[in-house]
């Protein structure tokens, strides 16, 4: 049985953050992963630019069951920090919107220099490994059997990441090794993720497919994005549709602005005003995609003339407009799921060094635990300072 100081499961964002850390200060680190490639999901996000990080990181853009968990680890390795070691390895990156920061060529720019990290540390990197079994022996130590060796260390860090994206190798060891162990687990569902429709709006709505407008959607608890909403035959997607999955519930409405930062029934009057007799379908096509406006209201009412509309009339209109209340069917689930809520309970494990308060050597990072940040380069943030806190720790 080989013996290493340090074993992480899992060659993702936190795993090899992890170990580069850990093995820079000296560990004998070995990462092992049942993935034909390091860093899968890295490769794929952000469009394949990888969106590795944002220049605004605070706590409030996280959630997590408890919401001083992530202050400590965040302080510690800022996006600042992650910025500096792509600058020292030559990556050209450009900033978009919300201070979110993407690589100019590619996502493998970011995984290559991880595992130039992890070479220059010393690492060592095992793949296509299964693990059968995790035990913790008398003296403390954890053996693993798995299908390339069995072997025995100090230190465990799970870095197994979530359920979300099935398709790249995701599933749920991470939370059984942590129960294994007497961690409690909290309930998972997929966050970041589009709705879909119910059959009746599918079919009101499919048409609509690939069109996009700005928007701000506030759910059912005041939670509110700004950001752009996007139809597809699916049912809606787009930044804040991803954004406000994070605190939606089944059955709640959520209510959507199609004319954010302004006041619809001021423009309606101003219209009429100016247009009495144009149609209301043209005032309204004048703001939004005429194939949208035309699927939100009835044809009868499209076709008549602002100077025909009531008072009322024109108030529900607006309403409609900038509060557009809608209960979706629900969300495509975890194959399109960008993260995981929910996860191994953060009161389990120490904010500082990641480690479990009661199993002294157990160490969780990453996506595996109750931390899940905002669409807009969070969620890496917290591979990076979670893993960096652990690799510190080891």
């Amino acid at each position: 049985m080989k013996h290493h100081d340090v074993i992480i499961i899992g060659a993702g964002a936190a795993g090899l953050m992890c170990a580069a850390t850990a093995g820079y200060r000296g560990r004998d680190v070995l990462v092992l992963d049942n993935a034909k490639q390091a860093g899968r999901k890295i490769l794929i996000s952000g469009g394949g630019r990888c969106n590795f990080t944002n220049q605004k990181v605070e706590p409030a853009n996280f959630i997590c069951g408890n919401p001083h968990f992530v202050k400590s680890a965040l302080a510690r390795y800022r996006s600042s920090d992650f910025i500096e070691l792509v600058e020292r390895h030559g990556i050209e990156y450009h900033e978009r919107d919300h201070g979110q920061l993407f690589c100019n060529d590619s996502a493998k720019d970011i995984v290559t220099m991880l595992l130039t990290e992890c070479e220059w540390a010393g690492n060592k990197i095992q793949l296509r490994t299964e693990i059968t079994s995790v035990t913790q022996q008398d003296n403390g130590r954890f053996t693993l059997i798995t299908s390339n060796g069995d072997f025995s260390c100090e230190s465990l860090v799970i870095a197994t990441g979530g359920l979300s994206m099935p398709k790249l190798g995701a599933t749920p060891y991470g939370y059984k090794l942590a129960e294994q162990f007497g961690l409690k687990v909290l309930p998972t569902q997929a966050g970041l993720v589009p709705f879909t429709w119910h059959a009746a709006q599918k079919i009101r709505f499919e048409p609509l497919s690939g069109i996009a407008v700005p928007s701000t959607i506030t759910a059912a608890d005041g939670t509110q994005f700004s950001e752009a909403l996007l139809f597809t035959h699916r049912g809606l997607s787009g930044p804040a549709v991803l954004q406000i999955s994070n605190y939606w519930h089944p059955g709640e409405a959520i209510s959507i602005n199609l004319l954010p930062g302004e006041n619809a029934l001021d423009k309606i009057e101003l219209a009429l005003k100016n247009h009495p007799k144009q149609s209301l379908r043209n005032t309204l096509s004048h703001w939004l995609p005429k194939r949208l406006v035309e699927a939100l209201f009835d044809e009868a009412q499209l076709d008549k003339a602002l100077n025909q509309l009531g008072h009322g009339e024109r108030e529900v209109l607006a309403c409609a407009l900038n509060n557009w209340s809608i209960v979706m069917n629900g969300t495509e689930g975890y194959r399109t799921a960008e993260v995981t809520l929910g996860g191994v309970d953060t009161n389990e494990l120490s904010s500082k060094t990641m480690q479990a308060n009661n199993v002294a050597g157990l160490f969780f990072i990453g996506e595996v635990m109750d931390v899940s940040g905002w669409l807009g380069g969070f969620n890496f943030q917290w591979a990076w300072a979670s893993g960096v806190a652990a690799g510190m720790a080891v």
